[in-house]
């Protein structure tokens, strides 16, 4: 189980919020209004705020540009994870990872199940890192957005979070995950 480290500090990441969808815009976006509310509280900076139609090339192209600015180090994607015709999110970014996440979809759906049941099955949330950028991409209503930063994402950028936490791999200078850090071991 994870817990604080009291003595580490907070370190705010900066992060952009893309909302994806065929019919809301920035005045109607509640999930996209939900994240930046979450993020803001928890500490963190948005960067940029933007919503695309939800099309696999114009996901990837608004993804892109985020990876390679220097003060974006998450992006969080709301939206086009499910199983209609029009759901592209995970076609638009899978290809694009560096890394996979895995245990990000897994446990989303886990926690999504105490929720709404078997119905967890048709969500495709998924998480991975494109050149040192984490991206993070959960469906699109307000509560799903919510179990993903809540029970999920808050902690994970927390450089506080111990056992581990993903803020040492895209800060530069953090001390890695203590799991990870060789322990030296006192002379007898």
């Amino acid at each position: 189980m994870s817990h604080h480290s009291r003595q580490l500090e907070f370190i705010p990441l900066g992060i952009a919020v893309l909302t994806v969808s065929d019919t809301r815009s920035i005045a109607e976006d509640a999930s996209g209004a939900l994240l930046i509310d979450r993020l803001q509280n928890a500490g963190h900076q948005l960067v940029e705020r933007r919503v695309v139609k939800d099309d696999i090339y114009h996901i990837r192209a608004m993804v892109s540009g985020w990876v390679i600015r220097d003060d974006i180090q998450v992006v969080l994607v709301d939206g086009g994870t499910g199983f209609t015709a029009r759901d592209s999110t995970p076609e638009a970014l899978g290809p694009l990872f560096d890394k996979v996440i895995e245990g990000y979809g897994e446990l989303f759906r886990q926690i999504s199940h105490q929720q709404i049941g078997t119905s967890t099955i048709q969500s495709r949330a998924l998480a991975g890192v494109i050149d040192q950028t984490l991206i993070f991409a959960m469906p699109g209503s307000p509560k799903a957005c919510a179990t993903a930063w809540d029970d999920i994402i808050a902690a994970q950028l927390d450089a506080r979070t111990r056992p581990c936490n993903f803020v040492a791999m895209v800060v530069k200078d953090q001390q890695r995950c203590d799991t990870r850090t060789p322990r030296l071991e006192s002379p007898s």
